[in-house]
């Protein structure tokens, strides 16, 4: 899928929640793969950590390049790792349609930011719970969407982190009208009414589907809270 299809695909579902394949269950992935579908997921969040940005491993491009054939929906690779731009390549040949990478593994994202969308993928970019924004400030005019960390990045299952309200709000005023807002980490049906409401439209959620009996009606959850908190000044559509 080029670029432009992919962002108008996403625009077109805001609010969106997506599952984090984190807590997915990798000896049953083509199930759980078919499950999400059914479920009426349109994107899967692929959580990438190296054991050095990030005190944990998780999977690479090469589980990514086989998940591909199983699914049409939207990959986005959240890169937790160092180097990003050295490994771009890799999880682009996967078959990702969005790389997200961290304002604090590089020193200027905006290049990176250049060859995502060069390459006609979807760029994004993150910060911990820990980095200011204005950190992304000067890379803002880049990026198709930001990503907002609500737990410390690594591990799944964490609680949510109010400070990433106040991040939401302060980036909401920040970025262009189209730039969508992501929000990653402790996101179920008592956070994410408040994350919505803070401006994030695109929710990172891992336990509260993976947990659940039934996928579906756990997102069908989580969007119609969402969908009651609408931010103050949005961009949807």
């Amino acid at each position: 899928m080029s670029r432009q299809a992919t962002l108008e695909t996403l625009t077109h579902a805001l609010p969106l929640i997506a599952p984090s394949m984190l807590k997915c269950d990798f000896g049953n992935l083509q199930r759980d793969v078919s499950l999400l579908e059914t479920a009426g997921a349109a994107l899967l969040h692929l959580d990438v950590m190296d054991g050095h940005f990030v005190p944990n491993l998780s999977y690479g491009p090469m589980v990514i390049k086989a998940m591909r054939p199983l699914t049409e929906m939207i990959f986005d690779a959240h890169l937790m790792i160092s180097e990003p731009d050295r490994y771009l390549d890799d999880y682009l040949d996967a078959g990702c349609d969005c790389i997200t990478f961290h304002v604090e593994a590089v020193d200027d994202p905006r290049s990176l930011l250049r060859r995502i969308k060069q390459a006609d993928a979807v760029s994004g970019l993150a910060l911990n719970p820990g980095t200011p924004v204005e950190a992304l400030e000067d890379s803002l005019a880049e990026c198709d969407f930001v990503l907002v960390m609500s737990v410390e990045p690594g591990f799944g299952g964490q609680k949510f982190l109010p400070v990433a309200l106040d991040k939401l709000r302060r980036l909401r005023q920040m970025s262009a009208a189209g730039t969508m807002l992501s929000v990653d980490g402790g996101i179920g049906v008592k956070t994410i009414g408040e994350a919505a409401q803070a401006g994030a439209n695109l929710f990172v959620a891992g336990s509260s589907i993976f947990d659940a009996d039934d996928y579906g009606v756990a997102a069908d959850e989580l969007l119609t809270i969402a969908k009651s908190y609408p931010a103050s000044s949005s961009t949807e559509g």
